[in-house]
């Protein structure tokens, strides 16, 4: 399975803050943004993930993350010029997947739970239709939104409902087989000029094609998209890494876990940080694995 993370777009709702940096390059609390997606996809076993941003970003992505090869993963880039939606990732990102599967999560997407690396492990076996995972909101106005039946089948879903017919939003993070490419060409543009993911998703809906999984109330999920969500972000972020003495999405332990890379090459990655707490993390956690054999 090969994957995306989409992280282009202009940011709009956020400027000024956005008009000189790309969003997922913003802090949540103690790293980038866009660690946490990459670590989504990367507790999920994938290695070979494209990175969508914008043409102007892309250096600085480049700059932060390089080539993937200290996490030993192959990251690839490439320019998003419009923000003409989420489903032309696929798009964009066909030649990458080629005849594989493919896993999307988008740049702004936070996930955290116990067990998730589990469930994203299984995910990422998916050899037909689509699996979506889907989280219950206060604000299903907002979203999209699962119609289920009777039998808890994903019937439907319907963007942004005036009546919305649950409360179960779908969240960023998605699994395809490979007709996904062809899916997202077939699709033709929205009233607001964009190929939305939501078709994209209801297709494999209509198909009998897709399933959705319900991340239930011990995972927490978090959309970034705003000031205030970003800050609730990380104030998340800082209570449970200073409660806990836990690093959230530290690349470095989430390839040393995964067996990506070795212990002492994690060691040398947390030197690399210089004095910062997360670089302390990442050493400990690599002298922990060489004390364990």
């Amino acid at each position: 399975m090969k994957g995306i993370v989409l992280a282009g777009g202009s940011g709009t709702r956020m400027h000024p803050i956005t008009r000189a940096v790309s969003k997922q390059l913003l802090p949540v609390y103690d790293k980038p943004m866009i660690y946490y997606p990459l670590s989504t996809l990367m507790l999920a076993g994938l290695r070979d993930i494209l990175i969508i941003t914008t043409p102007q970003d892309k250096d600085q992505f480049v700059r932060l993350l390089g080539d993937g090869a200290q996490f030993g993963i192959n990251l690839s880039y490439a320019a998003q010029p419009e923000p003409n939606g989420l489903a032309t990732a696929f798009l964009i990102g066909a030649e990458h997947i080629g005849a594989d599967t493919a896993a999307l999560v988008l740049g702004d997407n936070i996930f955290y739970g116990h067990g998730l690396g589990a469930r994203l492990s299984a995910a990422a076996q998916l050899t037909s239709g689509a699996l979506l995972f889907g989280y219950r909101v206060r604000d299903p106005h907002r979203y999209g939104i699962a119609e289920l039946g009777a039998d808890g089948a994903l019937l439907a879903i319907e963007e942004k409902p005036s009546q919305p017919k649950s409360n179960l939003a779908i969240t960023g993070l998605y699994f395809y087989d490979h007709d996904v490419v062809e899916i997202a060409r077939s699709l033709t543009p929205s009233a607001r000029g964009e190929l939305e993911i939501t078709d994209l998703n209801n297709v494999y809906v209509r198909r009998g094609a897709a399933r959705l999984e319900d991340l239930g109330r011990g995972t927490a999920w978090l959309d970034t998209g705003t000031e205030d969500s970003l800050l609730a972000a990380s104030q998340f972020v800082q209570v449970l890494e200073q409660r806990q003495g836990v690093q959230i999405a530290c690349l470095e332990e989430v390839a040393l876990v995964s067996g990506f890379i070795d212990a002492a090459q994690a060691y040398r990655l947390g030197e690399a940080q210089g004095n910062s707490n997360y670089g302390a993390h990442v050493m400990a956690v690599a002298q922990a694995y060489r004390a364990g054999g």
